[in-house]
């Protein structure tokens, strides 16, 4: 078992490294002064899903579940 626990901690660290990288990939969430303008209705505001910020939001999502999940089953000291 302590073979395994070492496997996970460093998938942990190494998933916490790429949860860094990919969150200061991301661009800031404020749309200024051009959103009261309604400036922010472009065709990348509406297709933002699709578009390379989505995929880094997406992947933001999923490496936090498993960012809490492995750090549960790290933190529960059957090993």
């Amino acid at each position: 078992m302590t073979v395994l626990n070492t496997i996970l901690t460093v998938v942990f660290i190494i998933l916490s490294v790429v949860i860094t990288v990919v969150v200061l990939m991301q661009e800031g969430k404020s749309a200024g002064l051009g959103a009261i303008a309604g400036a922010a209705d472009t065709y990348w505001g509406k297709n933002k899903g699709r578009s390379m910020e989505g995929m880094l939001v997406k992947i933001t999502r999923v490496g936090v579940i498993l960012f809490l999940v492995l750090a549960m089953v790290l933190n529960m000291g059957i090993w």
